[in-house]
């Protein structure tokens, strides 16, 4: 287990007492500006949720009852996407911005500039209480972006400790950071805890054998304990009164931590939960099916608690969606975006590559294609390695020679070509790469055109063939720990 795990996954305690308690002493803002009346805020994401896990999504299998029940009394969301790496998906949430306007912030182990404005400091300027339990922002070093503490917030051990100890008259800002369902998983907890191998839906690009099915319900044990710990506080939450006073937000960080999905463009790595909860001002019962990325949340909370916008947030705010001023958010399309994830390849070097999610389609452009998606194959520390261990690699790379597997291997750990192309109606699990067909030569030329486009308006590095600069940011301090 690496020192990440060995940090964040034991126990039930929000900060871990010693080194870390330590680092998390003191949050460090502006001297607070009176605060204007607006509504607490509550974050709750999940490390490595992907949907459609759970109830309200149609999976009968994994149980939510907490999500399910919060996500009908509020917006439901069924098309929201984010990059596929924890660290630039928590610092899109936190700024409103693409990774890749965020400098070190685009790596997994990274940082975030301060010049950067993020929510949690601009409603502690206007007197908001904030404070964090578990993982906030990260992994990563963020005192390097001159942050005194985690840019989600102050440690706290709990929700509990944390209101205890907030001032009375104050609002609060507050970031449950859950380390479920993240790896390590313990092994058959699943089927210990009663699910059966035969209720699994597998998904289409994972092999349907008893150890893949296993490892997905141990997936599920972790993910109910989530919804479990989330409605403890909600529970905590009601018998304070300030529940029709709150507006609660409930996600994932990127999708689940299985081959080919967790640290890639599909579906099944950047396709997550979202409900938006708030008493009075949301309608309950909405299934919103707008196309919506993390940068969004953000401006949604600015607005929310009467900040002005902030121009350097390329997100737009839900809050005329969820409250019903406007009837969709008028978009086609949704952009998607990964870099550097573990240290995996000679170098340190990345995968970098960009997307564009339609209704209809998936298009993919992979700007190193020489390079092994999936990490090198003879690293010495680790085979692969932007797969997390875990039974389901396992055993594809102990089958891969079988001709049931081998194309399993070949869609998760083998090289890709510069285009990808995915026709949703008809390969909702993108399995069947169309960017030479030519029948689809049209789109793939419209969606490659408008993918050019969002590069070049949001000066992405990596337009027109630059960004190399990007990899030479360093690993943080923290990574170089667990050598």
């Amino acid at each position: 287990m690496n020192i990440y795990q060995r940090f964040f996954k034991a126990g039930v305690l929000c900060v871990l007492p010693g080194a870390i308690w330590i680092l998390s002493s003191a949050y460090m803002f502006k001297a607070p500006a009176p605060s204007r009346q607006g509504p607490n805020i509550l974050v709750f994401i999940a490390d490595d949720w992907g949907y459609p896990y759970a109830g309200i999504y149609g999976d009968t299998v994994v149980k939510t009852p907490n999500f399910d029940k919060l996500a009908k009394s509020g917006a439901v969301f069924t098309n929201v996407f984010t990059t596929p790496s924890c660290s630039p998906s928590r610092a899109s949430l936190l700024t409103g911005r693409w990774p890749h306007n965020l400098e070190q912030g685009v790596h997994l182990w990274g940082f975030i500039p301060d010049k950067f404005p993020n929510y949690t400091a601009k409603l502690a300027e206007q007197g908001y209480e904030v404070g964090l339990c578990r993982k906030g922002y990260g992994p990563g070093e963020y005192q390097l972006g001159g942050y005194a503490n985690n840019p989600a917030g102050k440690g706290y051990r709990g929700f509990k400790e944390f209101y205890a100890a907030k001032p009375k008259d104050k609002p609060f800002c507050f970031w449950f950071g859950s380390l479920d369902p993240h790896r390590p998983y313990e092994k058959g907890s699943g089927v210990s805890a009663g699910k059966s191998l035969s209720s699994v839906k597998v998904p289409a690009f994972l092999p349907d054998r008893p150890e893949v099915r296993s490892d997905i319900l141990d997936y599920h044990v972790e993910i109910e304990r989530f919804d479990r710990e989330m409605g403890d506080i909600i529970k905590m939450l009601e018998a304070a009164g300030e529940l029709d006073n709150t507006l609660i937000v409930i996600t994932g960080d990127n999708g689940m931590p299985f081959p080919r999905a967790k640290a890639n463009l599909y579906d099944a790595g950047t396709h997550v939960p979202l409900a938006i909860i708030w008493p009075g001002k949301i309608k309950p019962g909405q299934v919103l099916s707008d196309l919506v990325g993390f940068n969004d949340l953000a401006p949604t909370f600015l607005e929310a608690t009467n900040q002005p916008p902030q121009t350097a947030m390329s997100g737009k705010s839900l809050l005329p969606l969820v409250t019903g001023k406007v009837k969709s958010l008028g978009r086609d399309k949704m952009f998607v975006e990964r870099e550097r994830h573990a240290r995996v390849r000679e170098g340190n070097v990345g995968y970098p590559a960009r997307g564009i999610r339609t209704n209809d389609f998936l298009y993919i452009r992979n700007l190193r294609p020489e390079r092994w998606p999936a990490g090198d194959p003879k690293m010495e520390s680790v085979q692969y390695g932007d797969i997390d261990d875990s039974p389901s690699k396992t055993y594809i790379m102990e089958h891969k020679d079988e001709p049931a597997i081998a194309p399993f291997f070949q869609l998760a750990f083998q090289k890709r070509p510069a285009e990808e192309l995915y026709d949703l109606k008809n390969d909702p699990w993108q399995l069947k790469n169309v960017a030479q067909d030519k029948k689809y030569e049209t789109i793939r030329g419209k969606l490659s055109g408008e993918l050019n486009n969002w590069m070049e308006a949001t000066k992405d590095p990596r337009v027109n063939g630059g960004g190399d600069y990007l990899e030479q940011y360093p690993f943080t301090k923290a990574v170089s720990k667990m050598d």
